[in-house]
This record gives structure tokens, sequence and C-alpha cells, in this order.
């Protein structure tokens, strides 16, 4: 970033996740704790279904950028959009926050998705998801 660019929030985690706890520590000071991060899953029935994977994107504040943004994730499967989600946050300079995104993926066959987030019309953090058949029966 040279001088004369302004500053701009940054996309520091987006992670497809089951749980997600805050804890205060001393200082004061957060510990997000994430749990179950995953990058695929096996279908919990046989197809066609609809898959809501949860997913965690966390994002910076720089002390010298504004503190609203939007943030924008839309699903892809190849090069076509299957789902979007846009919401408007704010942070304070210099702190971080989180948002969850909940799509509701159809899947006609299993595969891959993309979640490609972005904030404003910053560039892409791209995240995977494959949906795996379900495992054999007993």
């Amino acid at each position: 970033m040279t001088s004369d660019s302004p500053a701009e929030m940054q996309i520091v985690s987006a992670l497809f996740i089951d749980e997600i706890d805050l804890r205060p520590v001393p200082g004061p000071s957060t510990r997000i704790d994430l749990k179950g991060i995953q990058f695929s899953a096996a279908a919990p029935s046989p197809l066609p279904l609809t898959w809501s994977p949860h997913l965690c994107v966390i994002v910076r504040c720089p002390d010298e950028a504004g503190g609203e943004s939007v943030l924008e994730v839309t699903f892809h499967r190849g090069e076509e959009q299957i789902a979007r989600n846009v919401q408007p946050f704010e942070v304070e300079p210099g702190k971080f926050t989180y948002r969850l995104v909940r799509a509701e993926l159809e899947f006609e066959e299993y595969g891959s998705i993309e979640a490609r987030c972005r904030i404003g019309q910053g560039p892409a953090t791209t995240v995977p998801y494959t949906l795996l058949p379900p495992p054999p029966a007993d």
C-alpha cells in the first residue's frame, strides 16, 4: 500500500465451520474458537438435496480505514453463480469482526462449489467446498 492510497478492510480468514465461540481473556482481549473447520462433507442422504454449510468470514479494519463496508459472498459451481449473500457491517478501526454466511445450496450431483468472498469491490478470497457421497451403510 502506498501512502496516497486509502487503507482498506481485509478478509483475514474465510472457512466453512460447524461452530464458533467467542471468549474473553485478560488484556482485554477476545479469543475466537472455530470448531469443525471443513472443506468437504459426506451427504446425509441421497441426492438431490439442499445443503447449508456455515461460512465464517473474519474481517480486519486497519486504523486508517473507515469502519463501514459490505461483505458479498457468491457461491459458484464452475462459472455458474448458484447463490449470493450481501450484508453490510461496521467494525471499529483497528479491530476485527466476523460474519456468518449460510446459503441453501442445491445439489443434483456430488461435487464442489466455491464461495467467493469480498469486501466492497475488493479482491475475492475463494473457499472450496465439496459434497461427497454418503458413507456406505453397515
